[in-house]
C-alpha cells in the first residue's frame, strides 16, 4: 500500500528517485516509504508413502485451491514457530521440523508480495483434520496433485518432483 501522506509529519508524499527506484518520499521530514514483502513460513510434509500434505483454502485469495500449510509470520514470532503453528492450526497435526527446504519469492498474492520460508518436517502427533482457514486437508501423491494456488508453491512442488526423479 502506498502512503499518500507522510506517517510522521502529514505532508503529501511525492515520488522521487532513491536507490535507483522511484519511491514515495516526504519533502518535509525526509521519510521514504520502502515497500517490503511480507514474510511467511510453512512446512513441506510427506508421509511414509511419499505423498505431500496439502490444505484446501477456505478463503480468498484463491479459495478452493490447495496449498502447503503456511502463513504469515507474526511480529515477535520465530520463523520456525510460525511454520509449526500454522500447520497445527490448519491440519491438527503436530510437526517436528527437520531442515529448511527452500526460500521463495511470491509475487502472485493479491494481498502483496511475500517471501516464503519453507521447511521440511515430519508428523509427531495430532489428528489430521481441517481447521482454521483450511476447508479440507489431505495427503496427495506427487503424480496426482490438485491445483496449487500460489506460483511459488507450484515451483516448490515442481522442484521436489524433479529432485525425486
Amino acid at each position: 500500500m502506498l502512503f499518500r501522506y507522510c506517517p510522521h509529519c502529514g505532508t503529501v508524499l511525492d515520488k522521487r528517485e532513491e536507490g535507483g527506484k522511484l519511491r514515495m518520499r516526504c519533502g518535509e521530514c525526509g521519510f521514504i516509504q520502502y515497500l517490503n514483502p511480507a514474510p511467511a513460513a510453512g512446512i513441506l510434509v510427506r508421509d511414509d508413502k511419499g505423498r505431500v500434505l496439502l490444505v484446501r483454502r477456505k478463503f480468498e485469495p484463491f479459495a478452493g485451491l490447495w496449498t502447503m500449510p503456511a502463513g504469515f509470520i507474526e511480529y515477535g514470532e520465530e520463523v520456525s514457530e510460525t511454520a509449526v503453528r500454522e500447520l497445527e492450526e490448519e491440519t491438527g497435526l503436530i510437526i517436528e521440523i527437520e531442515t529448511i527446504h527452500t526460500v521463495e519469492s511470491c509475487r502472485d498474492d493479491p494481498r502483496g508480495d511475500t517471501v516464503l520460508v519453507m521447511y521440511e518436517g515430519h508428523v509427531r502427533g495430532g489428528k489430521l483434520e481441517a481447521g482454521d482457514d483450511a476447508g479440507e486437508v489431505g495427503f496427495f501423491p506427487l503424480d496426482g496433485l490438485p491445483e496449487i494456488a500460489f506460483a511459488c508453491q507450484r515451483r516448490v512442488m515442481e522442484r521436489l518432483i524433479r529432485n525425486l526423479s
